[in-house]
């Protein structure tokens, strides 16, 4: 990737904001999620794949134990942050990501910099294609590189991981940070969550002629509010009252019987038969067979059922976007992240792509809803270093 976008963004708010150079820019993708919602913190199977787009970090060498991080996403303020003593609850906003990979580094043992980082990013905001977790990697590359440590990309993405539980608050699985730091080109990554074990899944939807097609719907969504937190919840006592350690150890919907409430029954058979269709798609994209776009699109639409009514994390536009799309001729559609808002994800034909997207957009204006947005999703490298770091800034 030649610097551009948000490299050069970043680039150039750095030489504003500090004056001078970086001493280098280093870029974390956002991600989309092929299958797998909701299973992550489940200790369960997720199939991501990196992004085209993300953040980008420009980055040097600051005083010892000080942190100056800016953003073009928010021009009128320089966080100032002092890394000594750095505790959760000590940061707000934004800037507590970047913030808390320093505190995740440091509670590691990792001798973190004192840095300045200028921040810039080309993921649409609100739409669920995990932004935080881009800063996050991007912002850990950057500290790790800098202070001259060479840390193990799994390891990144657990304390990055930690950064955003711990200090921020969000109670997210290690999915999206793994997407980040892991990703290939052409690949899908299938992650354990439990062991976090990794494999690369060759993705190539265009060698059956179809693409995958992000739909933003414009529903922001806001995970810190607390639906989130509560369908972890949920989840921790429906595998409680069922004597497991998670709902991973769980192979057989029907043992979710044994479950008297009918909600947390509902929660339970989602993550089961989610981690079902991780693998029975694995399965159909290791098989190197042309002609796995329907097969691959019915799962899609089983995922959407399950996540809007079993889970109960889907909402309107998103309901409509994916109905939308297959009156049009996808093959399969489905919400995607964590729900209450964000992207609708679509497998489809490349012959129907102008039909999908004049659907999807019509009906959308037929209710009086902002315009939804559109984005090819092809799977791309996972984060890195734009250009070689310099030693001099």
């Amino acid at each position: 990737m030649t610097e551009a976008g948000p490299a050069r963004g970043a680039r150039e708010l750095f030489g504003a904001r500090f004056g001078g150079a970086p001493d280098g820019v280093w870029l974390g993708p956002g991600r989309a999620n092929l299958m797998g919602e909701h299973t992550d913190y489940n200790d369960g199977f997720v199939l991501p794949f990196a992004l085209g787009r993300g953040v980008a970090v420009a980055a040097a060498r600051g005083a010892d134990g000080r942190f100056a991080v800016c953003s073009r996403q928010q021009p009128d303020r320089v966080a100032e942050i002092a890394l000594g003593g750095l505790a959760p609850g000590q940061v707000a906003g934004w800037a507590a990501y970047p913030a808390g990979v320093a505190w995740a580094l440091s509670s590691a043992g990792y001798q973190v910099p004192g840095a300045r980082i200028a921040v810039d990013s080309d993921l649409p905001e609100g739409a669920g294609l995990s932004s935080s977790a881009a800063l996050e990697c991007a912002t850990a590359l950057a500290l790790t590189e800098l202070a001259g440590l060479s840390v193990p990309r799994a390891e990144l993405a657990g304390l990055a991981c930690r950064a955003e539980n711990e200090f921020v608050g969000m109670p997210c699985g290690i999915m999206d940070q793994s997407a980040s730091l892991l990703g290939r080109p052409g690949h899908a990554l299938l992650l354990d969550c439990r062991s976090r074990a990794s494999s690369q899944v060759p993705f190539d939807p265009a060698r059956g002629g179809s693409r995958l097609l992000l739909i933003d719907t414009r529903a922001a969504h806001a995970l810190t509010a607390g639906e989130y937190g509560r369908r972890r919840a949920e989840c921790e006592q429906a595998a409680r009252l069922l004597g497991v350690p998670s709902l991973r150890y769980l192979t057989d919907s029907g043992e979710t019987g044994r479950l008297s409430d009918p909600v947390l029954r509902r929660r339970a058979r989602h993550v089961v038969t989610d981690n079902a269709r991780v693998l029975s798609l694995v399965a159909l994209l290791r098989s190197a067979s042309d002609d796995t776009g329907p097969e691959i699109g019915r799962l899609l639409i089983q995922a959407h059922r399950s996540l809007r009514d079993d889970f109960e994390v889907s909402w309107p536009e998103a309901d409509e976007a994916v109905d939308a799309a297959l009156d049009a001729g996808a093959l399969g559609a489905r919400m995607m992240g964590g729900g209450f808002g964000g992207s609708v994800l679509a497998l489809v034909p490349e012959r129907a792509e102008d039909a999908v997207r004049a659907a999807v957009a019509g009906a959308f204006a037929e209710r009086s809803w902002t315009e939804p947005g559109f984005l090819e999703a092809a799977p791309s490298a996972g984060a890195r270093r734009l250009g070689v770091l310099s030693r001099t800034g």
